[in-house]
Parts: C-alpha cells; sequence; structure tokens
C-alpha cells in the first residue's frame, strides 16, 4: 500500500517538473554564420544604431528647445522619436554585440523581458500613430475647432493612453508565453525573442496560442492599419478642395505621415498576421521594423517638414553662438 502512494506522488512530482519549463536560455542563430559577413553587418548595423539614436534624440530636443513646435503635432512626433528610439534599443545593442559571439545566447528572463519591451513599445508606437492622423483629421478637416479639441491635457492624456495600451498590450502577449513547457529546443531562428518564434519552441500543440496571437496582435495591426488608411484617404479628399498654397503644405506632411504609417504597420502585418510564414522573409523584415525603420522616421520627418529643418537650423546657430561666448 505505501509502496503505491510512494509511486503515485512520485509520479504526479514527474509530471509536474514535466509541465514545467527547463530551458534556462535561448540561442540565437542571428543573421549569417559568416565570420566576414558578419564584420560587415556589425559596421552596418552600427552606423544604423548610431543614427537611430542621434536621429531620434535630435527630433526630441529640437522640439523641446524651440517654442515654435510646442504644438499637438510636434508633442506627438517628438513621443514617436522616443519610442522609436526604445523599441530599436530593445534588439539592436545585443544583436551588434552578438556578432563577434559564437555562442548567441539569451537568458529564458531576459527573453521574456525582449517580447514585453518589443510589443510595449509597439503598442504605444501604433496608438500615437493612430493619434497623429487624428490630430491631422482635425487640423485639416476641422480648423476652427482644433485648438480647442488638441488642448494640451487632451495631447498628454493620449500619451498616456497609448503607454497605457501598450502596457496591457504587452501584458496580454506576455501571458501566451509564460506558461508555455520550454523542455527541448531552445534555438531561436533570429536575432532577437518575439512571440510567433518562442512558442514554436514549446513541449506542447500550440495551435491555440498561435490563433490568440494572430487574433491579439494581428487583428489589431490589420485593423489598426485599414482605420489609418480610411482616414488619410478622408484627409486626402478634403485637401483637394482647399486653395493650392495651403493643401501643398498640408499634402507634405500628410505624405511624411502616410510613408511612416507604411513603414510601421507593412512589417508588423507580415509578422503578426500573415499565415504563410516564410524564414527569409521574416528576417528580413525584423530587422526592418526593429533597425531600419526607426532610422527612417527622423530622416522622413526633417526632410518632408520645412518647419522642423528650420527649427534645427536655429538650434545649430544657437549652439554655435553659445560655443563662440563660453
Amino acid at each position: 500500500m505505501k509502496e503505491g502512494i510512494v509511486e503515485t506522488i512520485s509520479w504526479n512530482v514527474s509530471i509536474s517538473e514535466a509541465n514545467h519549463s527547463v530551458v534556462t536560455e535561448f540561442i540565437f542563430l542571428g543573421l549569417s554564420n559568416s565570420q566576414e559577413l558578419q564584420i560587415f553587418l556589425f559596421l552596418f548595423f552600427f552606423v544604423f544604431y548610431v543614427g537611430i539614436v542621434l536621429g531620434n534624440l535630435l527630433i526630441v530636443i529640437t522640439v523641446a528647445s524651440d517654442l515654435h513646435l510646442h504644438s499637438p503635432m510636434y508633442f506627438l512626433l517628438a513621443n514617436l522619436s522616443l519610442i522609436d528610439l526604445s523599441l530599436s534599443s530593445v534588439t539592436a545593442p545585443k544583436m551588434i554585440a552578438d556578432f563577434f559571439r559564437t555562442r548567441k545566447v539569451i537568458s529564458f528572463k531576459g527573453c521574456l523581458a525582449q517580447i514585453f519591451l518589443l510589443h510595449l513599445f509597439g503598442g504605444s508606437e501604433l496608438v500615437i500613430l493612430i493619434a497623429m492622423a487624428f490630430d491631422r483629421y482635425t487640423a485639416i478637416c476641422k480648423p476652427l475647432r482644433y485648438t480647442t479639441i488638441m488642448c494640451g491635457n487632451v495631447c498628454v492624456g493620449i500619451v498616456a493612453a497609448a503607454w497605457g495600451i501598450g502596457f496591457l498590450h504587452s501584458v496580454s502577449q506576455l501571458a501566451f508565453a509564460v506558461n508555455l513547457p520550454f523542455c527541448g529546443p531552445n534555438e531561436v531562428d533570429s536575432f532577437y525573442c518575439d512571440l510567433p518564434r518562442v512558442i514554436k519552441l514549446a513541449c506542447t500543440d500550440t495551435y491555440r496560442v498561435d490563433i490568440m496571437v494572430i487574433a491579439n496582435s494581428g487583428v489589431l495591426t490589420v485593423c489598426s492599419f485599414v482605420l489609418l488608411i480610411i482616414s488619410y484617404t478622408i484627409i486626402l479628399m478634403t485637401i483637394q478642395r482647399h486653395p493650392l498654397d495651403r493643401s501643398s503644405k498640408a499634402f507634405s506632411t500628410l505624405t511624411a505621415h502616410i510613408t511612416v504609417v507604411l513603414l510601421f504597420f507593412g512589417p508588423c502585418i507580415f509578422i503578426y498576421a500573415w499565415p504563410f510564414p516564410v524564414k527569409s522573409l521574416d528576417k528580413f523584415l525584423a530587422v526592418f521594423y526593429s533597425v531600419v525603420t526607426p532610422l527612417l522616421n527622423p530622416i522622413i520627418y526633417t526632410l518632408r517638414n520645412k518647419d522642423m529643418k528650420t527649427a534645427m537650423r536655429r538650434l545649430g546657430k544657437w549652439n554655435r553662438n553659445s560655443g563662440i561666448t563660453s
């Protein structure tokens, strides 16, 4: 009788242990196994990341220091740049450092942290892009009510809501992965941890989890993208009815916004909503999403915006004058 009880207890313990993760780290396969190519990639992405840091910080500093840019549109733009910088910093520094490592390893907790931060900043950026579209819609379609609708409290509330929604989205995504059993394969065919890649390594059927990820991230991304396209279409139709001198500036600003939306949502839709993933394409889109887009955003907004270029020239002159005075 006692032997039977002991066997039952030991069987329950073994089942309990099997249901918990035994994987303590994940190994990234990276972008390439060629040492020569990795040196080139290191230089390439190092330059890109320096550009991301300098470009986005320049926008934040310019908007904060120039009184001419203290408006809702530029306030949201500064927050977008801050999120872009944070989003890229989750993956790019480790990817750059891993080019010199034979084993590209990340701890289990570090992997979960990457997933959490990626979706925190990604969800926040999604809300900021929607807010920027609403800002342009209000400015162009309801100009007389613009200052009333987009007042300071509303802008602060939008940014707070962006971070709050990003946090809730991130927690919901992390909940799918944190309780999965990882007991065998631990090689991630990428250079960072993200949910679609990590859940494939779980020692269980992940069909339902895959569906939940698509329902959570995929549907949210696609619906937001469709909403933005409809909004910008309405704005463009409104611009066509404006006088030529007013419409040209509005169209230039709007072109920059639409370009950034396409750069952000294009990779997201293929990564989270496309039902037929291709590994090589996924890696390219992951690089584009985490490194290329955060660099292109400040370039697009500075090159397509006369006010930003003028403010940056004023900032440069002020720095030179300060240097001469000192």
